[in-house]
């Protein structure tokens, strides 16, 4: 061991001794500074690589180091001999830079946009439009606007106001509040009245109503409307002209009081479900202490299976009460829709029937219609058979004839159909729709005149009425410069238990005019043409009144950006027709005024 100590002290001092005998040498050499030049022979060759690793500022650089080693010769050991301290020669043949890559530009080119030559066919499909009112008054129903998020509300109130010939003074306004989405409030009034040239020809008219609708969340809406209407006329078509009355025995004033509210999902759920129950109350009473109270409750539910299977399902509850000095009659009905819709292809399938309990009677009404697209779906071709019950109560028989006594009774119509048809569209801008059908009528109400004075219209019951029914409608719009809306309904009647259907028109043929003549001049014009109707003279023997044609043109001018114009003359021609006999109607009579809008 202790040997072992000796030999590695011995090589410690002689590696000591020769690394600084090597520097001094090294020093000597610096001193120098001649020029050697070492001759290479490249007898032999031989190169070794080495990869150094050089670390500085935490960043490392590779490099490549060629070292060259040729066999010695004399001079060349000799010179070894002679500086053995010369450093190798270092080549660096590449260095890392780090850097950052070029950012890539983006280069406009003001180029102009390809000329799409292309011309679009742009058509307005207007959906036909039906211009029959029914033999019942169909009351207007409040209707949820779908409003777009992206469609800023705007109240709209405005006020018209007008006077006329026949003392004729109008007064209108519309109100709204609300933004839109959340809530809207809408209040409407109106007044007219009119004095005639035989005694006691007046007329009145007057309504308030307050709708509104209010969102409940994103799928369901509650509405209501609050409603009074007050009409007012009186029984001057007395024969012979010498009676005399007192004016309260032949005022005819209704009034009508009403609320209406519902519950509506508009969009369907999870399960395809939609609903809108609805109640509507209303108390009708005239001049003469007869009331009728009326409500009506609706649970209609609509289910979606899929685009083509729909099945809707309604629930109808009618009820009303009536009395007067004299008696009370109830008059109730309750029915039940169930309707299945099946959509395949161009063909379109309802099939449902109606099971109606018409106070004691049980009835089953069919509802199945078909619709067939011809023609590249421009031609529709149309049928069915269907029923329905026209519900019949003081409030719908006084709208139908205002010179009516109190009702003696009250009964509901059953009217069936059957039908087909066609319509469509001819172009851009027309639109037709024609139909031909066989209708029956039970239980119809008619009127003839009293027998003493024929002031006073009584309801005679008429046990089946049948006739063939023709309906023809045409549409012309072109964008919202012009619009032209015609219809024409034809009965012709084959069988009835009275010798004629005293009251009902048979030919009644109505027309709507919209021009836009300039930016801010609009021309409005309505038309009503219908032959004359069969009535009861006094001596009991079917007379036909005179047929009739109503022409009324009006004009509503722009002169300030929020104040109009308007123009207005009805019963243009002057003709003095009857609608009831022995009720002549006013004349030709011009009413104008201005129109304010607060918008």
């Amino acid at each position: 061991m202790q040997k072992q100590t000796k030999i590695f002290f011995l090589f410690t001092v002689f590696t000591m001794f020769f690394s600084v005998s090597l520097h001094a040498q090294k020093k000597a050499n610096q001193k120098k500074n001649t020029k050697k030049t070492v001759t290479k022979k490249a007898t032999a060759k031989k190169t070794v690589a080495k990869k150094t690793v050089t670390k500085k500022n935490n960043k490392s650089t590779t490099t490549t180091v060629e070292t060259s080693n040729p066999t010695t010769t004399k001079e060349t050991t000799t010179l070894n001999k002679k500086d053995t301290t010369q450093p190798d020669v270092v080549i660096i043949y590449a260095a890392f830079k780090p850097s950052l890559r070029n950012a890539a530009k983006l280069n406009f080119t003001a180029a102009s946009p390809v000329v799409d030559t292309t011309k679009i066919s742009l058509k307005y499909v207007v959906p036909a439009q039906n211009l029959l009112f029914s033999y019942q008054p169909v009351p207007l129903k409040p209707l949820a606007l779908f409003v777009d998020s992206s469609y800023k509300w705007n109240n709209n109130m405005f006020v018209k106001l007008g006077y006329g010939g026949y003392s004729t003074p109008y007064i209108e306004t519309g109100l709204s509040f609300g933004n839109g989405k959340e809530k809207l409030t809408s209040i409407y009034a109106m007044h007219t009245s009119s004095k005639g040239n035989l005694p006691f020809q007046q007329f009145g008219k007057t309504k308030l109503n307050i709708a509104g609708n209010y969102a409940v969340n994103a799928a369901h809406e509650l509405y209501g409307k609050l409603y009074y209407d007050n009409n007012t006329q009186y029984q001057y078509g007395y024969q012979p002209s010498t009676l005399i009355f007192d004016k309260n025995d032949l005022k005819q004033q209704f009034n009508s009081i009403g609320l209406q509210m519902g519950y509506r999902r508009k969009i369907p759920n999870t399960y395809g479900l939609t609903y809108n129950p609805s109640l509507h109350l209303n108390y009708f009473f005239d001049a003469k202490k007869a009331g009728e109270f009326n409500v009506i409750a609706k649970v209609p539910i609509d289910k979606t299976f899929n685009e083509n299977l729909k099945l809707n399902v309604a629930l109808t509850a009618d009820i009303t009460a009536y009395k007067d000095s004299l008696k009370t009659i109830n008059n109730n009905l309750f029915y039940l829709d169930v309707a299945a819709q099946y959509q395949i292809n161009k063909v379109k399938l309802n099939i449902g029937l109606q099971p109606a309990f018409d106070n004691s009677e049980v009835n089953l009404l069919p509802n199945i219609t078909a619709e067939a697209k011809l023609i590249n779906d421009k031609f529709l071709f149309h049928a069915g058979f269907t029923g329905h019950f026209v519900k019949y109560n003081y409030l719908n028989l006084a709208a139908f004839n205002p010179y009516m006594a109190q009702p003696a009774y009250l009964v509901n119509t059953k009217v069936t159909e059957i039908y087909a048809g066609f319509k469509g569209a001819a172009g851009s801008h027309l639109t037709y729709n024609a139909t031909v059908g066989f209708i029956t009528m039970k239980n119809m109400p008619l009127f003839v005149n009293d027998a003493v004075t024929g002031k006073s219209f009584l309801m005679l019951n008429e046990p089946t009425l049948q006739g063939i029914k023709l309906r023809g409608e045409f549409g012309y719009n072109i964008q919202e410069k012009l619009s032209i809306l015609a219809g024409a309904t034809i009965y012709q009647f084959t069988k009835s238990t009275n010798e004629k259907p005293y009251g009902i028109m048979p030919v009644e043929i109505s027309g709507s005019l919209i021009w836009k003549v300039l930016k801010d001049l609009h021309i409005k014009s309505d038309v009503f043409i219908w032959d004359g109707v069969k009535y009861l003279s006094k001596t009991n023997t079917t007379e036909k009144l005179s047929g009739a044609f109503d022409l009324n043109l009006g004009a509503e001018y722009t002169i300030m950006p929020k104040l109009n114009l308007w123009l207005q003359f009805n019963n243009l021609l002057g003709n003095k027709y009857q609608r009831w006999n022995q009720y002549e109607v006013l004349g030709l009579n011009v009413v104008g005024g201005v129109v304010y809008s607060f918008r």
